[in-house]
Order: structure tokens, then C-alpha cells, then sequence
């Protein structure tokens, strides 16, 4: 339990200190001032002040902030006026304000490399996990721990492959190569088309054998440094969550779906039950919500700053400050109600 819980603390601090060091090291990038650089909201719990900046913990641990000189566009007696955040033009202000969630997707992209390279590879194998009743796959003899060598022939190196294999062959009958044991065995499949819903709660109609997949994952060794395949793993896992996001506001994923910090905590807890680089893996998940999230077109979030500074340079002036002010109180009043509502999903799974 103390291994989790402190998996927990340094997994979501380390998530909040990297989207604030993306604000943190672009705005000195760009030689502006910054004020405080703060891991939690409310009280100093500990800290130091190098510079003209302060670095310290705060007490609720619920995020972190960087505060610029002059982001507000008040005047400041300890920077220069150059090195004022409001003074600055609309696309460095906005550069800073990216940051944020880019650095949330680079985390995501390093750990992913790291794993390449440390794990390899990791390929579901085709072995067979719950085989449905009176489906083609029992009905022809296919039972749970069975290892799919091939179909029709053709080699089976993923489970991924025999999916493609099954959906491209229709209703045809297929002929199984399957290691039991230590019997190898020929089964004749025929598929039957079913309609299923999705991960994302779509329906779908395709050729189905009726069976799950046995969990086995196997190692491979990458090619070359590992670093192209670890960006095409962030750049899938980022569209998974977008269209996750998607399919909760068109309703095909139940909003009951949506969880909050114990959820987040338990999801922690889970993975470093399971080893380091399932919890690393998992972090990395946690980054590129947190990065989309945060690039919601929202007020308040870097995604409504994003909106602002944008529209700045299209119309060569700053939007009014009344239509800031009204915009921040409804995006205000919409995180409250997210809040709220994944803070209630996730006191209602813990009672249920």
C-alpha cells in the first residue's frame, strides 16, 4: 500500500511539474519574467526564490501554475518591461500557453521510448482466451489457451493479424492450425457476421469465430532506435482518446464512464500493482489526456487561452476584456460541473 500510494504521489506530480515546466521553459525561452513556478494551489507548504522567481509546494495538490510577470497586464516594479507577458506579441504569448500540454505529449512520447527499448516491442499474441458458446469457434472445436499457428496457411505472428484474417475471409470457412499442448491440431471455422458495439460504443457489423484474446504478450526487439514506433504509439493512444472524448458527448459512451482523482489514483495504484512499466505506460496514457484535455477550446484551460491569442492576431486586437471576463465565468461553471460529476462517478463506483 505505501509502495502505491507513493507511486501515486510522484506519478501525478511528475504529470503537473512537466505540463508547468513546458509554460515554465518557453516563457524563458522567450526571456519573459516569471513570478512563481508552483507545484499545488493555496498555502506554501515549502519552497525557495532564485532570481526573481519563486519555487515552492503548495497544499492542495489538485494541479500547479506558473505565474508570468505582467500576465495580466499590470504593471510590475521588479521586470523590465520587455520581459512582460501582456507586452509580449500574440504568438509568444500563445507558444507559452501551448506548452503546457506539447510537454504532456512529449512526456508521453519519451516514456513510450524509454519502454521501446527497455521491454521491445509488445505484441498480443494469438491465443485464445473465453471461446463464447454455440459460437463457430466452439462449435468447431476451438477452446481457451489455444495458440493460433495459422489460417488457411498463412502464418499468425499478432492477434491483431488473425482479427484482419477473420474480418477479410467473411462468412468462408478457415482452417485453423492450433498448438494444444502438445498436439497441433486442424479446425475448420466458419465466421458468421454479427453486430457488435465498439470500444467507443459504435456498431459494427463484421465476420466474427467467437472468441477473446488470451492476454499473452510477447517482446520483440525494435528496429532501428525505437524512436519512430514510439511516436507512432503516442500519435495512436492521442486519436483513441480524442474519439474516447468524442463518443462520451455523442452519447455512445455512458457519461458514467467519466472518472476523477480516485479514479485517476486507482488507475495508478493498479498499474504499480503490476510493475514499473505498466505504471510507466499507464502515466503515459494519463499525459495525453491530461494534454487534450487541457487544449479543450475552454476558458480558463490553455486551450480557451489558445482561442484568444489566435484571435488576436487575425483581428490585430486583443479581445475585449467584458467578453474574457463572461467567457471565464462560463468555462468557470462548466469545469465545476465536470468536476463535480467525476467526482460523483467516482464516489458512486466506490459504494457500488
Amino acid at each position: 500500500m505505501l509502495t502505491s500510494a507513493i507511486a501515486i504521489i510522484l506519478a501525478l506530480g511528475g504529470l503537473i511539474f512537466f505540463h508547468e515546466l513546458g509554460h515554465f521553459a518557453v516563457a524563458r525561452l522567450f526571456g519573459m519574467g516569471v513570478r512563481t513556478f508552483s507545484l499545488g494551489f493555496g498555502p506554501r507548504l515549502a519552497g525557495y526564490t532564485s532570481g526573481r522567481t519563486e519555487y515552492k509546494l503548495s497544499a492542495i495538490p489538485l494541479g500547479g501554475y506558473v505565474q508570468l510577470a505582467g500576465e495580466q497586464g499590470e504593471d510590475e516594479e521588479e521586470f523590465p518591461e520587455d520581459q512582460l507577458f501582456a507586452a509580449r506579441p500574440a504568438w509568444q504569448r500563445l507558444c507559452v500557453v501551448a506548452a503546457g500540454p506539447l510537454f504532456n505529449f512529449l512526456l508521453a512520447f519519451l516514456i513510450y521510448w524509454f519502454l521501446a527499448l527497455a521491454q521491445g516491442q509488445g505484441v498480443i499474441m494469438p491465443t485464445v482466451g473465453d471461446v463464447m458458446p454455440e459460437s463457430p469457434a466452439f462449435e468447431a472445436g476451438l477452446r481457451k489457451d489455444d495458440h493460433v499457428l495459422s489460417v488457411d496457411g498463412r502464418p499468425m505472428d499478432s492477434w491483431n493479424q488473425l482479427v484482419e484474417t477473420i474480418r477479410a475471409g467473411n462468412e468462408t470457412p478457415l482452417r485453423f492450425e492450433v498448438a494444444r499442448g502438445n498436439e497441433r491440431l486442424l479446425l475448420t471455422v466458419t465466421p458468421r457476421v454479427n453486430t457488435v458495439k465498439n470500444l467507443f460504443g459504435e456498431e459494427v457489423t463484421v465476420p466474427m469465430v467467437g472468441i477473446g484474446q488470451g492476454g499473452v504478450i510477447e517482446y520483440r526487439p525494435v528496429e532501428g532506435l525505437g524512436a519512430g514506433m514510439a511516436l507512432a504509439h503516442t500519435w495512436t493512444m492521442s486519436k483513441v482518446v480524442v474519439k474516447g472524448f468524442v463518443s462520451i458527448i455523442e452519447r455512445l459512451i455512458p457519461v458514467e464512464s467519466i472518472g476523477g482523482p480516485i479514479m485517476l489514483a486507482q488507475m495508478v495504484h493498479t498499474s504499480a500493482q503490476s510493475g514499473f512499466y505498466d505504471l510507466l505506460a499507464m502515466i503515459a496514457i494519463i499525459s495525453i489526456n491530461l494534454a487534450i484535455i487541457n487544449l479543450l477550446p475552454i476558458p480558463v484551460l490553455d486551450g480557451g487561452h489558445i482561442v484568444y491569442f489566435l484571435l488576436e492576431m487575425i483581428f490585430r486586437r486583443p479581445v475585449s476584456d467584458r467578453w474574457k471576463a463572461a467567457a471565464t465565468r462560463v468555462g468557470i461553471l462548466l469545469l465545476l460541473m465536470l468536476m463535480s460529476l467525476a467526482i460523483f462517478n467516482d464516489v458512486r463506483r466506490l459504494l457500488s
